[in-house]
């Protein structure tokens, strides 16, 4: 008998989660199809709103999640769709069944639509209604233009969630990309909660403790899911999402995560099981493909304007991140430096793994479009920083911020070619080292891949990045120097950012972002201390990055404070 593999395990559960997600025509149904509306004998409500993702051509995911006044083995439902949001030009009525055992949540994956067009739908039983959802399909052949808006890290016990309430009033958006860190698995008391209580914003009783099982996973995503400002962005605009660590826990990578100890908190195989469950079952996301069981990437197409794609860099094949910590000599202070270059380099230091990386290159090479946009996760920009920064910024003091001065205006010295520079001067910034191993800079080798690919073929590579939660933009750089693609960076929605975790002042936060654009020879742009998120507006001639920032995620009322965009013309 074969062995049954850890990978087949979650292949198989994950295969049962799939089950859950209705596939429905709109070709040949009309408003009598599913002879009559849903009825239940118990009362209903609908206190997490709706949601459309993953939007093809010709196909949408539609969400709910319903929730019965009393436990129930299931709820029936009828998913209207119409051509106006009225509902005056119905065009489909079909039962649905939410299910106890996922959740109550409905996806449908609805096929049969027109290319570019905008739907309206909605979720009704016994005269109780779901909010009405506004859903797009994607264009074919030609489109002049293609506008994404791009956001990461959603704390609830952070701040409010302004953010998503603000790009819910666009009207010209196509699609959201989220790239990961919908939700956080902390307990009250843990990270970024200090002022929950103030803010109205803490965490459920039974559900303040650290994430560990299914029913703690789906309790978390109902709560964020109670929130306003992203009920009205879910119903309005399709999402795009992947997830990142804090999905599951905190840097996850393939067999493990730094926030999980199995000694007190068990296998971690099962908690990431029942969190990608709880994902699947909460998120408008095509739940399965074949050959892919831990994983989300996959492909959109806009026309001949923009392939996306989405990858995932944490649960697929990522190797446990280097530490430099493993490489100091305990005795001597000095670290091994040929060592950690060689397993930095080493064929199993690998983030997205040979497969979904030869899916990448090859769909890259291959496609027509003008634009290749990469959605991930964690900054593609080589970080790397003077060497002594390291030790300060892995603890820091206010002392940080004079010997960041320090470094800079021996930078500047250095570009304007001082002849005073002394050799040991012109090492301080000469010897750097990559700032985050947990990000590309931890694996470099897939990374050049990717750039060689990019630029053997000729292709206009754009990569969009989530993790860091503040504001980046970035030249991509090949291990020669030259140019292969541009990276943008968005601030996170509301988890806070290096002014946090530095205890810097607005103005001095500001200093430092200067700072790190000089210190950081690929960085262009740099905004550590605002909360937001992006819009990326894509045409044949360029594409235009605006990064859109909240003056407050702590305060109910706010201003959107600055809005910076950036274009790359095509290459």
């Amino acid at each position: 008998m074969e062995k049954l593999t850890r990978r087949d395990f979650i292949k198989s559960a994950i295969l049962g989660v799939s089950a859950a997600t209705i596939s429905m025509s709109l070709v040949g149904c009309n408003s009598n199809s599913g002879a009559g509306m849903a009825t239940n004998e118990f009362d209903i409500s609908f206190n997490h709103g709706v949601a459309s993702g993953d939007p093809l051509s010709d196909s949408v995911i539609l969400w709910t999640r319903v929730t019965p006044e009393e436990a129930q083995r299931s709820v029936s439902l009828t998913l209207q769709v119409a051509q106006d949001e009225a509902f005056n030009q119905l065009l489909s009525s079909q039962k649905v069944v939410a299910l106890k055992k996922n959740d109550y949540t409905v996806k449908v994956d609805l096929d049969g639509l027109n290319e570019n067009s905008v739907y309206y739908y909605r979720f009704v039983a016994d005269n109780t209604y779901s909010p009405v959802g506004r859903c797009k399909t994607l264009p074919v052949n030609e489109v002049t233009q293609v506008k994404l808006a791009v956001m990461s890290c959603a704390n609830y016990p952070a701040g409010y969630f302004h953010v998503y309430g603000e790009a819910a009033k666009r009207d010209d958006l196509d699609a959201v990309l989220h790239l990961g860190d919908y939700i956080y698995e902390y307990g009250m008391g843990g990270y970024a909660t200090e002022q929950a209580q103030a803010l109205g914003r803490t965490l459920d009783e039974d559900n303040a403790t650290e994430l560990l099982l299914l029913d703690d996973y789906r309790k978390r995503y109902a709560k964020y899911r109670t929130d306003a400002g992203l009920q009205a962005l879910h119903a309005k605009v399709p999402f795009i999402a992947v997830w990142d660590d804090h999905e599951v826990c905190n840097d996850s990578y393939m067999g493990g995560a730094e926030n999980h100890n199995p000694e007190t908190e068990g296998d971690y195989s099962a908690r990431k099981l029942a969190a990608l469950q709880a994902y699947y079952e909460w998120m408008p996301v095509r739940p399965y493909v074949v050959g892919q069981t831990e994983s989300l990437y996959r492909k959109f197409d806009f026309a001949d304007l923009v392939s996306l794609y989405m990858l995932d860099t944490r649960h697929e094949s990522r190797a446990k991140p280097l530490d430099y910590m493993n490489y100091v000599d305990v005795n001597s202070g000095q670290i091994n430096l040929q060592q950690f270059q060689s397993d930095l380099v080493a064929p199993t230091q690998q983030l997205l793994g040979n497969q979904q990386l030869q899916w990448l290159t090859d769909a890259m090479q291959t496609s027509q479009t003008k634009w290749q946009v990469l959605g991930q996760q964690v900054l593609m920009t080589k970080m790397n920083i003077p060497a002594e920064l390291l030790m300060s910024l892995a603890n820091p003091t206010p002392a940080i911020a004079a010997q960041l001065a320090e470094l800079a205006q021996i930078k500047g010295r250095m570009l304007a070619g001082d002849p005073t520079l002394t050799e040991q001067e012109k090492a301080r910034i000469q010897f750097a080292a990559p700032y985050n191993l947990d990000a590309w800079d931890g694996y470099p080798v897939e990374r050049e891949v990717i750039l060689q690919a990019a630029k053997g073929a000729n292709k206009n590579l754009v990569v969009v990045a989530g993790d860091t939660h503040n504001a980046w933009a970035g030249k991509l750089c090949n291990a020669s120097g030259d140019v292969c693609g541009y990276e943008f960076a968005t601030a996170s929605v509301s988890s806070p950012g290096l002014e946090y975790y530095l205890q810097l002042p607005e103005a001095q936060a500001m200093q430092v972002a200067e700072v790190l654009k000089l210190l950081v020879d690929d960085l262009e742009f740099a905004n550590i201390h605002q909360r937001g998120f992006m819009t990326l507006t894509f045409t044949r001639e360029n594409v235009e990055n605006e990064w859109n920032f909240i003056d407050s995620v702590h305060t109910e009322q706010f201003n959107v404070v600055s809005a910076i965009s950036t274009q790359v013309a095509k290459a």
